[in-house]
């Protein structure tokens, strides 16, 4: 149960209910994240804008790419919402439960491309030492394994987003919806 005052939407009125409504249409239901913003419905829209600018825009990265990004940025943070949340949405792409379960248990063991791993422990190690990248070190390993300057931007806004939503997730107790975080359009 979430800790401040959260409007249901059989409550939603004027703007918010057009947001919820519209919420509900694209995307099949109604997610806490959201819900929980309810007291400020436009920060619920610049929201969902930042976030399929982040994971849906065109990008080096593929979209499996960047919800492994969210996946360990969100164990990083022992965000069990997210995880759930973006591991349903991953294995959209994977196709393989198990492999999401290594990922989320220790991604080492999850068969992830020389890419893919490179990408997990830089998702890491930005989401719990952010002040190491001082130095280019990190930065550096990226480029190595080929990935444009682009790419590690893309990298790096997936890291911060999902730093971002963990935070209002965990700092006001959100709680996985009824359903399992299941069922959405991804």
């Amino acid at each position: 149960m979430s800790t401040i005052k959260v409007i249901q939407p059989e409550e939603a009125t004027g703007r918010l209910k057009e947001i919820y409504d519209d919420l509900i249409q694209k995307r099949g239901q109604l997610a806490e994240v959201h819900k929980i913003q309810s007291l400020r419905p436009e920060s619920i829209v610049k929201h969902i804008d930042l976030y399929m600018e982040i994971m849906f825009s065109k990008s080096e990265l593929s979209r499996a790419e960047r919800e492994m990004i969210a996946v360990v940025t969100s164990v990083s943070n022992n965000c069990h919402y997210c995880q759930i949340h973006h591991s349903e949405a991953l294995n959209n792409y994977w196709k393989d439960e198990a492999r999401i379960v290594h990922l989320r248990s220790n991604y080492s063991k999850a068969q992830l491309s020389d890419r893919e791993l490179a990408l997990c422990q830089f998702a890491k190690k930005l989401t719990l030492k952010p002040d190491n990248f001082k130095e280019p070190e990190y930065i550096n390993k990226l480029k190595e394994i080929g990935l444009s300057d682009a790419a590690i931007l893309d990298a790096t806004l997936v890291v911060a987003y999902f730093n971002f939503v963990n935070r209002i997730v965990l700092g006001l107790g959100v709680a996985l919806e009824t359903e399992g975080g299941t069922g959405y359009k991804y």
